[in-house]
């Protein structure tokens, strides 16, 4: 486990984005854990889950140019991504984002921000679906850029109505990397050898051993 991955999990407890215990999810599972990046939703908050993003990045030695978020969450991330690569990177990169609905005055189209070129690297907080993905690496295709790859904050390394899981197809799907801050593993790595986890520790395993792909991308 590396140290911005601790750090990042520290800072996912403190305020209470990460939680154990028993948690019903959309899919109808029981999760011993749950993961709100919702509560990002503060300036100091984002400031450091754009510096978690950057070592993530620079640790994977993926290559880009520029951010692209996929609305809504998207856009927050992208943002404090390239702040974070600006600040402490002293690398300024150029983001943008989609509008929901394409926008009909004003500047017009379902873009905002920088025009999309070279290398694209898409953000957000999770892969579900990966349908947002999907929509981005379209965008990405029909402004004739490459899709360099997707950068998440976790990765549940869960399986979805197949073998595999939503960040092992599009994987598989694009030919790009993956690259998540944390991932099960690491939820796992985490628990390990302090006994006030071990309960939860071994729900996790349990956990993965039903639902999960522990060859999965990431942490």
């Amino acid at each position: 486990m590396k140290q911005f991955q601790r750090e990042f999990v520290d800072l996912c407890l403190e305020r209470q984005i990460l939680q154990f215990g028993e948690f019903k999810l959309k899919s109808g599972r029981e999760s011993p854990y749950f993961f709100d990046a919702g509560r990002f939703n503060s300036g100091a908050a984002l400031r450091l889950l754009g510096k978690y993003y950057a070592a993530a990045l620079i640790d994977s030695g993926v290559e880009f140019d520029m951010l692209f978020g996929p609305a809504y969450k998207g856009i927050a991330l992208a943002a404090a991504i390239a702040i974070a690569f600006s600040r402490d990177h002293d690398r300024d990169l150029c983001y943008a984002y989609d509008r929901k609905e394409a926008k009909a005055h004003g500047e017009g189209g379902t873009l905002v921000g920088g025009p999309l070129r070279g290398r694209v690297l898409v953000v957000d907080d999770v892969v579900s679906s990966g349908t947002s993905i999907r929509a981005a690496a379209d965008l990405i295709a029909g402004a004739s850029c490459e899709f360099a790859g997707v950068a998440i904050a976790l990765d549940r390394q869960e399986r979805g109505f197949s073998d595999e899981t939503a960040c092992e197809e599009i994987q598989r799907r694009y030919q790009v990397p993956v690259i998540s801050i944390i991932s099960l593993d690491t939820l796992i790595a985490f628990s390990s050898g302090d006994p006030a986890m071990e309960q939860t520790r071994k729900r996790i395993v349990q956990y993965r051993a039903v639902y999960g792909v522990a060859r999965a991308p990431g942490g």
